[in-house]
Formats: C-alpha cells, structure tokens, sequence
C-alpha cells in the first residue's frame, strides 16, 4: 500500500529558489518556493501565511518538464517538483537571507 498523503503545511514548502527570474520577481514583491507536486494552491497560500505570518495575495504554479539523465548506461530522470509564485501583500516581505 502506497502512501498518498500531502504532508503537513510546513513539509508542503521545500525551499526558496534564487535564480535570476526570481531575483527580479522580488521587486513586485513575489517570491518562487520548491513545494511538493500534491499540494494545490490553497495549501500553498496557507503554508506561507502559516510560516512567514504574511498576507498572501495570489499563488501561481508550474510544474517544470522532467529531464533525462544518464549515468553510464542507463538513462533515468530527475526528481519530480513544482514551482510556486507567491504575490505578496503591498508591505509584506518574506527575509530569505536573514543577517547572519
């Protein structure tokens, strides 16, 4: 019996990513979150709300194709994910790289 469950809010989220999309999407106040491929928008909008105690006013998502990768001979593919465009309150921001 396989397990099919979304996980909680706080796994639904894996990690910001900083690519140069997202580095000029950060100026309308957007951020782009890895999340896990069975979470639908409104678990989306209420883990970030729920993790960063923002205003979360839109979510878009877009799930990359997968690409093959060989190792010797065999061919395989990369891991499955999705990508997530959080549009944030005007006023609202999420610290991804806090003062160290």
């Amino acid at each position: 019996m396989t397990n099919t469950a979304v996980p909680s809010l706080a796994d639904l989220i894996r990690r910001p990513l900083v690519t140069e999309k997202a580095t000029l999407l950060l100026e309308n106040s957007q951020y782009v979150f890895e999340v896990d491929p069975r979470a639908n928008k409104l678990e989306i909008k209420e883990a970030i709300e729920d993790l960063f105690e923002v205003k979360v006013i839109a979510v878009n998502t877009y799930n990359p194709p997968r690409k093959k990768r060989r190792l010797g001979r065999f061919v395989g593919h990369r891991s499955q994910y999705k990508r997530a465009i959080v549009t944030l309150a005007p006023g609202d921001s999420i610290p991804l790289f806090p003062d160290l």
